[in-house]
């Protein structure tokens, strides 16, 4: 399944915070001869063991269980069509979930109707919405978040980046919410890159984020989102 590449980069669809870091390695790899393999996280598999009522915020289980159903798309689409076809499923995805200001509900992300203009912009064949309903890839989509657990250790969220792989290091994030200019995303890459490889260096954090400035949050650009404590890894309320 693994193709050459420059940067390991494990993904859920319904992640603002992993959506928006990829927009910022699609934007340092149009600059510079970085390659890179998308790979699948859930985290509706992470959290499986988790009373959603109790720790997380409302709709947040209806959400994580959509980012499952659409992976298993995404698992369908690599199985039939090669791994670089999760290049342009993912940008697809990324597009209709968080690039529209108008509101979509988070459970009818996984649904047949959400899906099919995802599949006719990546130019997919329609029927791989049948797989949004089979739990049979699910074991391949656990295997894959086990092996981001494993080289980045299980205390982490999304997006989980490895570079030089598959012997380089891999860690959470970073987690942005504004998309830099061209030359700040070279920049920026150039700064993470060089931690990521510092030998024994292990975490750079802090919880207070900005809600990411994407349309869905309708934060646009030049505006900043309001902050908001991310606590435990998550808006988790811990009832």
């Amino acid at each position: 399944m693994s193709t050459p590449a420059d940067l390991h980069f494990w993904f859920d669809p319904v992640c603002p915070f992993a959506w928006m870091t990829s927009k910022w390695v699609r934007r340092v790899a149009a600059q510079r001869d970085v390659a890179v393999e998308w790979r699948l996280i859930s985290l509706r598999l992470l959290n499986r063991h988790v009373d959603y009522a109790a720790q997380f915020p409302p709709d947040y289980e209806a959400g994580h269980t959509a980012g499952l159903r659409l992976l298993r798309v995404a698992a369908r689409a690599r199985a039939e069509h090669g791994p670089a076809v999760l290049d342009r499923l993912y940008a697809a995805m990324g597009e209709h979930v968080f690039e529209s200001e108008q509101a979509t509900d988070r459970e009818h992300r996984g649904t047949r109707e959400f899906v099919a203009p995802i599949l006719v912009a990546a130019g997919l064949p329609a029927d791989l919405a049948d797989a949004l309903d089979d739990p049979a890839w699910d074991a391949e989509i656990q295997a894959e978040t086990d092996e981001a657990l494993r080289l980045s250790g299980k205390d982490v969220g999304t997006p989980i980046l490895q570079f030089d792989p598959p012997d380089g290091p891999a860690f959470f994030g970073p987690v942005i919410s504004r998309l830099p200019g061209d030359a700040e995303a070279i920049e920026l890459w150039d700064h993470v890159v060089a931690l990521a490889r510092f030998p024994g260096f292990a975490e750079l954090k802090r919880s207070l984020r900005e809600q990411p400035q994407l349309p869905s949050f309708g934060v646009h650009p030049g505006e900043v989102g309001i902050q908001e404590d991310w606590h435990g890894g998550s808006r988790r309320q811990h009832r």
